[in-house]
C-alpha cells in the first residue's frame, strides 16, 4: 500500500493556536482511499496542511478495491476513508458486512461516466441523433443500445458491463440508464446476490483502476465508473464515454468519508477537527471557479495517489469533459467539491440511494416511507458537519453564508428536468418515488426464486 505520513516532526510549533483549540483524543490517524479524483479533499487537505492545522497527524493508505477499504474501517485499521456513499447504508441495515457507519462530511457531486467499447459505440451511433455539426447530441439515452442488446441476446450472447461494487453510485446510476432506456439490469434476492435475476444487461463487479484493460480485453462491453477512467479509455483509443452522471441526474451525491458509530462517539472533537479540514480542502478545491484545479490535478496524478496522467486527469477536473476522441465539451460541474453545498451530508441523498437498493431487491420487502428516514437519520450527520463549519466561521476560515444552517437535512425535490428519464425525485416520499419508476420493485412486491411476486 502506498502510504504518506503527515507531519514527520510534531510540534506545537507547527500547529497555529487559533486552529488547535479543540483537545483531542486521537491525533495520528490513518484514513483509506480508492484511486479516484474524488479521493482529492483527503489529499488536499494533506498535502495544503490543513490536517496538521488541527492537530492531526493523518496516514493516507490507498486500497486494493472497496470491499478491503470497509474491512479496514470496521476492524480499526483505518480510522475512517473515502468512501462509496452506499457503504455505510448498507453496512448499517446489514447487507452484506454489518456495521455502524456514519458520514459527517460528503466528498462531492457528479464525477462518473458510462463508458461503451469502439465497437458498441459503433453499432449505437445510428440509433443517436446529431447536432449541425454532426457531433452525437447529449444526453445520449440507452434506448440507442436497446437495439444492440437486443443484437447479442438474438445470437446467444449476454451483454454484460461493469460497476465497481453492488452498494456503488456506479451500479445505481448504470442501472438507473439502462432502464431510463428500457432495458432491464436485473435484480437481487437473499438468495441470489448476483443482481442478474431477469436481466438484460448482465453488471458484475471490476475495481476502478481495472475497468479500461477488461474493456480492452473484451471481458465487458461497457462501464460505469469515476475519473479517471472514462477518460483513459478515451485516450487509450479503446472506448466511448456515451453519458456522464451530470447529464443523468444534475448534482448528484457522490462519495462520502465514513468512520465507524463508535469512532465517532468515543471521539468528538477529532472527528470535528478531521471534518474541518475537509471542509477546507472543498472550498479550496472549488474556490475562484476552480482557479487551484490545475494544482489539485498535480497532486492526484502523483504514484501515491490516483496515479493516472496529469492530462487524462486534467480532461474532466479543469472543467471539461472528452466523449470521443476531439469531441471535447465545457462541462464545468462534472466534480463539485464544495459548491451547491456539496459537503453537507443531506438525509435525501441517503434516502436516494436506499431507494435504489429496494427498487433493485437488495432490500427485499417494502419499507414505510419512516424506516428511510430512520436509517438516514442513523447514518448522515449534519449536526456534526454543521458544528465543523461553524468553527470554521468564528476563525475566519469559512464564510456564514456558505452553509445551510436553517436545513432540515432534506434537499428540495430534484425537478424533472434534472433527470434524464423526467421523474423528479423528493427524498420526503421514497414510495411515492419508487412506484412513479417504470422498472423495479413496487410496495409489496419481493422477489421469488426468478419471478416478481405481488
Amino acid at each position: 500500500m502506498n502510504k504518506l505520513l503527515l507531519g514527520l516532526v510534531a510540534t506545537t510549533a507547527l500547529v497555529s493556536p487559533a486552529l488547535a483549540e479543540l483537545e483531542l483524543e486521537k491525533d495520528e490517524l490513518t484514513f483509506g482511499f480508492i484511486k479516484l479524483t474524488d479521493m482529492a479533499p483527503l489529499a488536499v487537505a494533506y498535502e495544503n496542511g490543513y490536517f496538521l492545522d488541527e492537530g492531526l497527524f493523518v496516514t493516507l493508505e490507498a486500497q486494493a478495491n472497496w470491499k478491503v477499504l470497509l474491512d479496514g474501517v470496521i476492524d480499526g485499521q483505518l480510522d475512517g476513508a473515502h468512501m462509496l456513499a452506499g457503504q455505510p447504508l448498507a453496512a448499517t441495515i446489514g447487507y452484506g458486512t454489518e456495521a455502524h457507519i456514519v458520514t459527517p462530511f460528503s466528498m462531492d457531486l457528479n464525477g462518473n461516466g458510462i463508458t461503451v467499447s469502439n465497437e458498441i459505440w459503433e453499432e449505437m451511433k445510428p440509433n443517436i441523433p446529431v447536432m449541425e455539426d454532426g457531433r452525437p447530441q447529449h444526453p445520449i439515452s440507452a434506448e440507442a443500445l436497446a437495439p444492440v442488446v437486443e443484437k447479442y441476446r438474438s445470437e446467444g450472447k449476454p451483454f454484460n458491463m461493469g460497476m465497481v461494487f453492488p452498494v456503488s453510485t456506479h451500479n445505481y446510476e448504470l442501472r438507473y440508464w439502462l432502464a431510463a432506456g428500457g432495458l432491464h439490469p436485473g435484480y437481487y434476492s437473499p438468495d441470489n446476490v448476483t443482481g442478474q435475476i431477469g436481466a438484460d444487461v448482465f453488471l458484475s463487479v471490476t475495481p476502478p483502476p481495472q475497468m479500461p484493460a477488461t474493456l480492452e480485453a473484451g471481458t465487458i462491453y461497457g462501464y460505469c465508473v469515476g475519473e479517471p477512467w472514462n477518460q483513459q479509455a478515451v485516450f487509450k483509443g479503446i472506448g466511448v464515454p456515451v453519458i456522464t452522471d451530470y447529464e443523468l441526474w444534475k448534482n448528484n451525491p457522490e462519495k462520502v468519508f465514513g468512520i465507524t458509530a463508535e469512532f465517532a462517539e468515543e471521539y468528538p472533537n477529532t472527528t470535528l477537527a478531521v471534518t474541518k479540514a475537509l471542509i477546507r480542502a472543498a472550498q479550496w478545491l472549488d474556490e475562484n471557479d476552480n482557479a487551484n484545479r490545475p494544482e489539485a490535478v498535480e497532486i492526484l496524478s502523483r504514484a501515491e495517489y490516483v496515479g493516472a496522467d496529469y492530462d487524462v486527469i486534467a480532461n474532466s477536473m479543469t472543467g471539461t469533459f472528452e466523449y470521443e476522441k476531439g469531441d471535447k465539451r465545457e462541462v464545468p460541474d462534472f466534480n463539485v467539491f464544495f459548491r451547491y453545498n456539496a459537503t453537507y451530508p443531506f438525509y435525501s441523498d441517503a434516502i436516494w440511494y436506499l431507494t435504489q437498493m429496494r427498487r433493485w431487491g437488495q432490500i427485499p420487502e417494502s419499507k414505510p416511507d419512516s424506516w428511510y428516514d430512520e436509517v438516514a437519520k442513523s447514518v448522515y450527520k449534519p449536526e456534526i458537519y454543521l458544528e465543523a463549519a461553524r468553527l470554521l466561521v468564528e476563525e475566519g476560515l469559512a464564510n456564514e453564508v456558505d452553509f445551510p444552517w436553517e436545513s432540515d437535512g432534506y434537499k428540495a425535490p430534484t425537478p424533472a428536468e434534472d433527470i434524464i428519464d423526467g421523474i423528479a425525485y423528493d427524498g420526503r416520499t421514497p414510495n411515492a418515488y419508487l412506484e412513479s419508476l417504470s422498472i423495479g420493485l413496487k410496495d409489496g412486491q419481493t422477489i421469488v426464486g426468478s419471478d416478481v411476486q405481488g
